[in-house]
């Protein structure tokens, strides 16, 4: 996208020390706002070209450079989120969030060998759950945007209004509309020791393929999703029904046989599965637990969104 701005590269000017610091906070705000972490990766540089693409005089005038550097980001990924919207109408299959592994286990989701930089990772919490960010790509671009700068990042709405290029009555209307819908799809959860144990099971129950086994850890209504985006072999269209879900991974199971291995994870903060297959991680499962069943599956399989789970 542009030239890239390399961690390391502040201590030849002090300048850049004081900008790069906010590298952190830009990657958490755009994965945040763009469900990618390459995306998130690609706004953050494209915001330092801009920075650097402006003169001495120029930067000096700015009185804030971290702000500065928010509001161009959020602009980047405001007009990022509309253009998505155009591409995902040929996207084979459903879309989902590219997964993220915990902070130890990955840099960055490109392959160009960067440094393990701290200010590479993303924030594990609430805000990044897999359910949480399907949610967040449900709201139109503005929504989102003005929801994840004020509820999440607690950004004024007068700042906020500057970022969207709309009244600040008109963002927090905006917030109000994702936050009811953030209220509607929510669902109590339980302790992720709690959640873990669920998974578990499941995965017992999945390597066994023990139909009854998965039927009693599913929600009757659960629905499983998955992204293959048209380069690895998936169901294309959710798989509702917790019995219906059951037979499926069964199947799935049994098709997969001794190659494939099921491993416990921590994606996006809670508990998770990966398959890998020949020493490389072929899927990862998102879950979505409530009242002790499992209510939502995702399960990634597009490879280019498991870059960051890649196995060194």
């Amino acid at each position: 996208m542009t030239t890239r701005v390399e961690p390391g590269d502040e201590h030849s000017d002090p300048g850049l020390s004081a900008i790069m610091s906010e590298r952190r906070q830009l990657i958490n705000l755009a994965y945040r706002l763009v469900g990618s972490l390459a995306d998130a990766e690609d706004v953050v540089q494209e915001t330092y070209a801009r920075w650097y693409a402006m003169s001495a005089r120029e930067q000096q005038a700015i009185e804030s450079p971290g702000a500065w550097l928010v509001t161009v980001a959020s602009r980047i990924c405001l007009n990022l989120l509309g253009s998505a919207r155009a591409r995902r109408e040929t996207y084979v299959g459903d879309w989902i969030p590219e997964p993220l592994p915990e902070p130890s286990a990955w840099i960055t989701g490109r392959s160009d060998g960067g440094g393990n930089d701290p200010a590479d990772r993303v924030t594990l919490d609430e805000s990044v759950t897999m359910a949480f960010l399907v949610v967040l790509d449900s709201m139109t671009p503005a929504e989102r945007v003005a929801f994840v700068l004020h509820d999440v990042f607690r950004y004024p709405f007068g700042e906020v209004a500057e970022i969207v290029g709309r009244t600040p009555a008109a963002c927090r209307q905006l917030a109000s509309s994702a936050r009811r819908r953030v209220r509607t799809a929510q669902t109590p959860t339980g302790p992720s020791a709690g959640q873990a144990s669920i998974v578990r099971q499941f995965k017992t129950a999945w390597e066994a393929k023990d139909i009854d086994a998965l039927i009693s850890l599913l929600d009757p209504h659960a629905t499983a999703t998955a992204d293959g985006g048209g380069l690895a072999v998936t169901h294309l269209q959710p798989i509702v029904g917790g019995e219906q879900i059951a037979r499926a991974y069964a199947e799935i199971a049994r098709v997969a046989g001794d190659r494939t291995a099921f491993l416990e994870c921590m994606v996006n903060g809670l508990p998770g599965l990966l398959a890998q297959q020949n020493g490389s991680v072929a899927t990862v499962f998102a879950f979505e637990i409530a009242h002790d069943r499992i209510r939502h599956i995702w399960a990634v399989r597009n490879p280019e969104k498991l870059l960051a789970w890649r196995i060194s």
